[in-house]
């Protein structure tokens, strides 16, 4: 069951998704608008939700109906706390990052295929040796948000915007198929933490049909975070706290004797940081950014908890012996 998370309440000039709409937004307002919103949208009840509705999508994929925006109504004056060629230098960066969503679905496929075919054909969809039949469900939800991020970008800047997509990266097979998906796996996690995360900390700042929109976004990423962070749970039984933290050490150790290695999430963090204009960014504003992730943490790892044995077995069947 697809759960609209409370967009239907009405958006008034002083109250809004995220709460009270001040005139300037500073960095205690910011916090408490932060927590406004994920309580809002990312609660242990949603992502369970979410995670639940997986077995449903592998049988009958259908992507999530978006809420109505008023795109004709978004404008400069719904940003506050934050210098709009600012903004619009995030929004840029996000378009260069999600523009090359058919690279990512096919990288996952390919790491998943061998494995677990059902959630490789839900990210990758359908393929045959000439391309791509048919599109998994994850690129059908996923590809609507660089027209939506262009649109934006426009509509605040009067400008159209230059993007240049970065490459994604392609399948790597090393030398273990299953360590090279545990670690492919984790990275997508958190490309899809990182930037649910930063929709929710553009949203602190923004209001009306724009912060609407960057909703759905929201919706999205949580939807397709929740869903990789509870499969991965189930196709690695053993995996926990220890072996991430094991994994993203070693990432970090690669990255560290060899600079220019490409993909590991220390990369991926220093092209983010480029791509959003970080420099850009006051203090406060890097603040508030971590806040936001510390907030979707908090709740991602009291949902952990109910993520059984048990439970997954239910829910995706007893696990195959792959060794």
């Amino acid at each position: 069951m697809t759960v609209a998370v409370g967009l239907a309440s009405p958006i008034s000039v002083d109250k809004d998704l995220a709460g009270v709409w001040t005139p300037a937004i500073g960095f205690n307002q910011a916090r408490r608008r932060i927590k406004a919103l994920t309580q809002r949208y990312v609660t242990v009840e949603h992502l369970g939700d979410r995670l639940a509705d997986l077995p449903h999508q592998f049988r009958h994929p259908q992507p999530r109906r978006w809420n109505s925006v008023n795109w004709a109504a978004i404008s400069p004056a719904q940003v506050n706390g934050i210098a709009l060629d600012t903004f619009c230098a995030i929004l840029l960066g996000t378009i260069n990052t999600e523009a090359p969503i058919r690279g990512y679905t096919q990288a996952s496929r390919q790491y998943l295929e061998h494995f677990y075919p059902q959630m490789a054909e839900f990210v990758g969809g359908t393929v045959d040796t000439a391309g791509v039949i048919r599109p998994g469900l994850w690129e059908r939800e996923e590809k609507r948000h660089t027209p939506v991020l262009t649109m934006l970008y426009h509509r605040l800047s009067g400008e159209r915007p230059h993007p240049v997509p970065h490459s994604a990266r392609p399948y790597t097979p090393r030398e273990n198929p299953r360590t090279d998906l545990y670690r492919h796996g984790l990275h997508r996690i958190a490309t899809e933490y990182g930037a649910a995360c930063l929709y929710l900390w553009m949203m602190a700042y923004t209001t009306g049909p724009l912060q609407a929109a960057l909703g759905e976004l929201l919706i999205d990423e949580i939807n397709h975070m929740t869903k990789f962070w509870g499969f991965g749970r189930w196709a690695y039984p053993n995996s926990g706290l220890g072996m991430m933290v094991g994994t993203l050490t070693h990432a970090m150790v690669k990255k560290w004797r060899q600079p220019q290695l490409q993909g590991s999430l220390i990369h991926t963090l220093r092209r983010m940081t480029a791509e959003l204009a970080w420099e850009q960014w006051s203090l406060s504003h890097r603040l508030t950014f971590l806040y936001a992730f510390d907030q979707v943490m908090r709740v991602l790892w009291q949902w952990e908890r109910s993520l059984t044995p048990a439970y997954l077995t239910e829910l995706f069947g007893p696990h195959p012996a792959h060794g």
